[in-house]
């Protein structure tokens, strides 16, 4: 079931399963993007079918200005709403409480993640930005050793952000747990990923476990 979701500063939709593990996962957009990106609606609505709670919701650039990408001045605040977001849904969650996002929404969940290792059970990074596109050099890598919490990386094979090669060195910089499940053919925006919700839910069951 889905329903408009909004308490305090947090806004977005909230998928509720007819029989729940007790999971929940708080899941951001992409940059230029809102809540209601394909992805993940498609992906939401696929866990859900599994037994997640997921909350699919706006960052803080995104409340502020209907389009264009954040400024990056903004990524404090935007991970300060992350914050808020996963404060909002913890009472939903009678089990573990999964934070992650497509791309920038990810990035920023991870770094929150690492500065505060207590505020989720594991982390889904759907596209992570490993580099801008034809700057492989311009690594967003700084806070993957502060990394405490098990992480289940999602990326295609066609993403100019990160190759597969890439994104397995970069993952081995980060001392918890991880897991990378590639999708054949999948660019950055990952849609072929939707159909994959029930290996992402076992994966991220078993990463974090």
């Amino acid at each position: 079931m889905e329903e408009p979701f909004a308490i305090g500063d947090v806004e977005g939709v909230l998928h509720r399963p007819e029989a729940g593990t007790g999971d929940v996962l708080v899941l951001a957009h992409g940059a230029g993007s809102d809540c209601r990106a394909p992805l993940l609606v498609r992906l939401s609505r696929a866990l859900e079918s599994s037994g997640f709670t997921v909350l699919r919701y706006n960052l803080p650039y995104r409340r502020a200005r209907p389009k264009g990408p954040p400024f990056p001045g903004g990524a404090a605040r935007d991970r300060a709403g992350i914050e808020q977001a996963v404060a909002a849904v913890r009472p939903l969650a009678s089990g573990r409480l999964f934070l992650g996002g497509h791309s920038y929404g990810g990035r920023q969940s991870a770094m929150l993640a690492a500065a505060r290792p207590g505020i989720a059970n594991g982390l889904l990074l759907l596209s992570y930005p490993l580099h801008p596109p034809r700057e492989p050099e311009n690594r967003r890598t700084a806070f993957f050793p502060e990394l405490r919490i098990p992480a289940l990386f999602v990326q295609g094979t066609k993403d100019p952000f990160a190759s597969i090669e890439e994104l397995r060195e970069a993952i081995a910089l980060i001392p918890a747990r991880t897991d990378l499940l590639v999708v054949e053919g999948a660019a950055h925006d990952l849609l072929r990923a939707a159909g994959l919700a029930v290996e992402i839910a076992a994966r991220l069951a078993a990463v974090c476990a």
